[in-house]
C-alpha cells in the first residue's frame, strides 16, 4: 500500500465499513451427512458484525483427519566403538590444536555412527580418531621439548655474557 496515493493521509472509511457488512445471510443448519458420526455435529454460525462465519456455499461440517506421530530411529550398537571425545578433546587444548580439532571431528562421527548403528564406519573413525590423538601428544611433546631446550639454551647464552 503506497500511502503516497492519500491525500494529507486521510483514508476513506465509507469503503472500509463496508467491508465488515455481510452480503448475505448465513446458510442455514445442516443435516449431519451420511457417512459421518454423530460426534461431528454441525456447529451454530455466530452473528454479528465481526463474527467469522463459512464463505458462501461452504459447508458449515468440517471433520479434520489426525495421524498419529510415528519416530522411527536405529537401534544403538550393543557393543559401541570408543570415540576417544575426552583424549581429543585433551589434545585439542592441550597438545596441538589443528591435529586436535581433526581428532575431535572424527570422534564426532564416531559417536554418530555408533548412534546409527553403522559399526564399519564407527570402527574406521574411532581408528582414524585414535591416530590423530596420538600424533598430536606426540607433537605436543616434541613442541614442549623444544620449546624447554631453547629456554635452557638462551638462559647458558645470557649467563656466558
Amino acid at each position: 500500500m503506497n500511502p503516497s496515493n492519500q491525500p494529507d493521509g486521510a483514508w476513506n472509511l465509507s469503503e472500509k465499513s463496508g467491508m465488515l457488512q455481510p452480503t448475505q445471510p448465513p446458510p442455514a443448519y445442516q443435516d449431519i451427512p451420511a457417512g459421518y458420526p454423530q460426534s461431528f455435529t454441525s456447529q451454530p454460525v455466530p452473528q454479528g458484525p465481526y463474527a467469522q462465519g463459512p464463505y458462501p456455499g461452504q459447508s458449515v461440517v468440517s471433520v479434520v483427519a489426525v495421524q498419529p506421530t510415528v519416530f522411527v530411529t536405529a537401534a544403538p550398537l550393543a557393543n559401541p566403538v570408543p570415540d576417544y571425545l575426552c583424549y581429543s578433546i585433551f589434545t585439542m587444548v592441550c597438545c596441538c590444536l589443528p591435529l586436535g580439532i581433526a581428532a575431535l571431528v572424527f570422534s564426532c562421527s564416531t559417536r554418530d555412527a555408533n548412534m546409527f548403528g553403522q559399526q564399519p564406519v564407527a570402527r574406521r573413525n574411532s581408528r582414524m580418531a585414535l591416530i590423530l590423538n596420538h600424533v598430536s601428544v606426540a607433537v605436543g611433546i616434541i613442541l614442549w621439548l623444544s620449546f624447554v631446550i631453547y629456554m635452557i639454551i638462551v638462559v647458558i647464552a645470557i649467563k656466558n655474557i
